[in-house]
């Protein structure tokens, strides 16, 4: 008798809205993730000096409007940034804090 309980909790959820909004998540988390790495990577720069100022306000800019695109997604798909961060266990959770620093 146990055998169609067990199947029935291993049993795939195929709602079309829901596998649709699993797979924006899915996405949009992969989005982020190089979002703040490319973040990283400008803070870098931006550090180092190697940036003209012309190429510090371009890459500036490009990184607000990339922000608040994100933002714009999630909100479409009904999710937040912390609905993004995956956890990987015991390495901890896939993506930095948002915004830890108010910028």
């Amino acid at each position: 008798m146990t055998a169609p309980r067990a199947r029935a909790a291993h049993a795939l959820d195929l709602d079309p809205e829901r596998v649709g909004n699993d797979l924006a998540a899915l996405v949009l988390t992969v989005v982020e993730l190089l979002r703040q790495l490319m973040e990283r990577q400008a803070v870098r720069r931006f550090d180092e000096g190697t940036l003209s100022a012309e190429q510090e306000d371009r890459l500036g800019t490009a990184l607000m409007l990339l922000d608040e695109r994100m933002d714009d997604l999630c909100a479409q798909h009904g999710l937040s940034r912390s609905d993004l961060n995956l956890d990987l266990g015991p390495l901890g959770p896939l993506l930095a804090d948002p915004d830890p620093q108010g910028w």
